[in-house]
């Protein structure tokens, strides 16, 4: 995991990148990142199934901390 300052400094050197590139670049870069978030979306939603599954056996789960656990984890993978 990077630290916020190298986070910042790796988005700024992008936008650089991004404000120079051709229109078709552009293109294929958002469809690029837009089938990472997708993936990522459904991985989610994969792990929220499994934790409901597993709180419907073992009731050790509940809804909000299914919620809570996975929007921690979504937090966790943006960083």
């Amino acid at each position: 995991m990077k630290s916020e300052q190298e986070r910042e400094q790796l988005i700024k050197d992008i936008n650089v990148l991004l404000n120079q590139a051709y229109d078709s670049t552009l293109d294929e870069i958002y469809a690029f990142l837009k089938k990472i978030e997708d993936e990522e979306d459904e991985e989610d939603l994969k792990a929220y199934e499994q934790a409901k599954k597993s709180a419907e056996i073992d009731g050790s789960m509940s809804w909000e901390e299914a919620k809570k656990e996975l929007e921690t984890e979504r937090k966790k993978e943006v960083a």
